[in-house]
């Protein structure tokens, strides 16, 4: 009996354990034609942590996160998000896209439609939400990041720091579990990014899953959990923001922190 009630403990326990990941990858490997973008990556990300990536130009960094939504395709290896093991499985694929929302470097809003379209299409369409519902959802994330105001306006009509915070809304808009980041403020000038760093915080601190591809140290700083750094298509080193930071265990970190911090 002891011995069954034990078995049915560490049972439970596992699974409470799974359900406390959000994405797990292991050996996953990746080329382009004969180029071995991604080597051996090996990750795991609990719900709510906030994973910040960063590394030289063609580290691999977004390459990886993009492997997360399938919007590249890994060659071996596993990828299960959210308990979803990514496959080629188209129904798998939608499903993984339903509970992850990306925001990209570029915006991609769609110019013709209104900020207020812009964040009601994909509720609508995919999530079937009724359309006063989704409106009403759509303006709820638009005062979150605080752009309300400009529901009516059109893409074109605001700056890139307003239209990178539309973007943030309209991938709140269809509720995910999961947010990546692709270089979110490297197409803004100096002077926008603050406001859109400003608005990951405040999700950051709404408890969001977050893995973030991006140069903002200071960001890093504020609200990691852990910093990754990757070289050459491998994750190098990664740690807790204050020991990343001071104490770098590699050379190629402390080389590359030197570089992008100055010092």
């Amino acid at each position: 009996m002891t011995k069954t009630l034990m078995s049915q403990a560490s049972s439970q326990n596992y699974r409470f354990m799974l359900q406390d990941v959000a994405v797990e990858i292991t050996g996953m490997n990746k080329w382009y034609g004969e180029f071995h973008v991604l080597r051996d990556i090996n990750l795991k990300v609990r719900r709510g942590e906030r994973i910040v990536i960063c590394g030289p130009s063609g580290s691999g960094k977004s390459t990886m996160i993009r492997c997360i939504n399938r919007l590249e395709e890994h060659q071996s290896g596993k990828i299960v998000v959210d308990g979803i093991e990514l496959t080629s499985d188209l129904k798998k694929i939608d499903e993984v896209r339903r509970e992850v929302g990306m925001v990209f470097q570029h915006f991609n809003l769609f110019p013709h439609l209104t900020i207020l379209q812009n964040c009601m299409l994909a509720p609508v369409w995919v999530r079937k939400v009724p359309e006063k519902q989704a409106r009403e959802l759509a303006m709820h994330f638009l005062e979150k990041v605080k752009i309300p105001d400009q529901a009516q306006k059109y893409p074109g009509q605001l700056s890139g720091g307003q239209q990178q915070r539309v973007a943030i809304a309209r991938s709140l808009c269809m509720k995910p579990k999961i947010m990546l980041f692709d270089e979110p403020t490297s197409a803004l000038d100096p002077e926008m990014i603050k406001e859109v760093l400003d608005t990951m915080i405040a999700l950051a601190e709404d408890g969001m899953t977050m893995l973030c591809v991006t140069h903002e140290m200071g960001f890093a700083q504020a609200v990691a959990d852990r910093v990754i750094f990757m070289d050459q298509g491998q994750i190098v080193e990664q740690n807790e923001p204050k020991a990343f930071f001071s104490a770098p265990a590699s050379e190629r970190t402390r080389k590359f922190l030197g570089q992008i911090l100055g010092r």
